[in-house]
């Protein structure tokens, strides 16, 4: 059994994979509020509700050293070290090109390994869409070639309310031309959103496959022009495809 953790920004998912000679699957995911699972305590510990002794477990984290601290203290009950999942050169036939492969996020890599073994063989734009934006390309050899990170829409609208004397906080419609402000805000961050995914389908060539992730992956594919596939938790099946490896 492998307990797979990813810690993003404003969530935390974990899962746990039972391996078996039919390759496996998930028998159980949880996910909550990152204000949530800081308020646990160690009397309800997440992770030892629903299951014993992992025989593994892999960490994604990228919200923080206090979320890192409490995954160590939560963890700690069990056997199995925890790997914490760092960029490298290469993992699982995927090579890094990151200038400095450390310094690539954990969620990044993990993704572009689950899309390796997805879409083998194939050119691939791995997209998450969450707080932030990452969107990221993947050749058919399986090299990472560099991607994006942007604002996801709720930081877009955020940011234009708080650096702005006049603009509300609050969703609109996403519409063909927006004839008032919310609409306004609303279709334009979208259409950023939309626009940076194809353009880098573009950079990728055009003909690669596509992979959606996160929360706003939904919303995002209704906009993009292009075909795609939405894999609800790419992050954890990539760190379950790591301690399978």
């Amino acid at each position: 059994m492998i307990l797979a953790i990813d810690a993003g920004n404003s969530r935390v998912k974990w899962g746990w994979y039972q391996r078996d000679d039919r390759g496996g699957g998930w028998s159980s995911i949880a996910t909550v509020s990152l204000i949530e699972f800081a308020a646990s305590s160690d009397h309800i510990n997440p992770f030892s509700a629903t299951h014993e002794n992992p025989s593994r477990i892999i960490i994604s984290n990228v919200a923080g050293e206090g979320a890192h601290q409490l995954l160590v203290n939560w963890t700690s009950i069990f056997e199995a070290e925890p790997l914490w999942l760092k960029g490298e050169a290469e993992t699982c036939g995927v090579k890094n090109g990151y200038e400095r492969p450390e310094q690539l996020g954990p969620d990044r890599w993990a993704a572009l390994i689950a899309a390796r073994d997805l879409e083998p063989g194939r050119a691939c734009l791995v997209v998450n869409a969450g707080t932030a934006t990452t969107v990221d390309a993947l050749s058919a050899g399986g090299e990472f070639l560099g991607g994006l990170i942007v604002p996801g829409v709720d930081l877009m609208r955020f940011v234009l309310h708080e650096h702005t004397g006049s603009l509300p906080l609050q969703s609109g419609n996403f519409v063909r031309t927006p004839r008032n402000t919310v609409d306004a805000i609303e279709t334009g961050c979208r259409h950023a959103q939309a626009g940076a995914v194809e353009r880098m389908h573009r950079a990728l060539g055009g003909d690669g496959a596509c992979l959606v992730s996160g929360g706003g992956g939904p919303a995002l594919i209704e906009r993009l022009d292009l075909p795609c596939r939405y894999v609800e938790n790419l992050v954890l099946e990539g760190l379950a495809r790591i301690g399978r490896a």
